[in-house]
């Protein structure tokens, strides 16, 4: 399946999200924050980022503009998973170049049907 790089601050939350990832058969790199995320874009290339909107250091609108300066990130679907609900926050997270935003709780199937529309595998 795909190569997919999960960033969110909260370690149960990355669990949750990995458990259900690797479940549906895909390969998932873990990051818990927007710099490692980057850090960890700069190694390898993903066919997904699945990242949280607040976080410290670097947010999840931070990393999607950096990730979209990186001509290996372009293309790439970036899905934003955060408990960030309000229209002017996804208009944002639009503006910074993210494919989709998924409030949390995330119901599992709905995100693996989610990336099966994205991920162009």
């Amino acid at each position: 399946m795909s190569l997919i790089l999960a960033v969110d601050d909260s370690p149960s939350m990355r669990k949750m999200v990995s458990f259900t990832l690797i479940g549906a058969g895909h390969q998932v790199v873990e990051a818990v924050d927007g710099i490692d995320a980057f850090e960890k874009a700069q190694m390898q290339t993903f066919d997904l980022v699945l990242t949280d909107q607040n976080m410290p250091r670097l947010d999840g609108l931070g990393l999607t503009r950096k990730l979209r300066e990186h001509p290996n990130f372009k293309q790439i679907p970036i899905l934003m998973l955060t408990t960030e609900s309000s229209d002017l926050m996804k208009q944002a997270g639009r503006a910074a170049g993210a494919t989709g935003w998924l409030v949390k709780p995330f119901d599992p199937v709905r995100l693996i049907e989610v990336i099966k529309k994205v991920v162009k595998v």
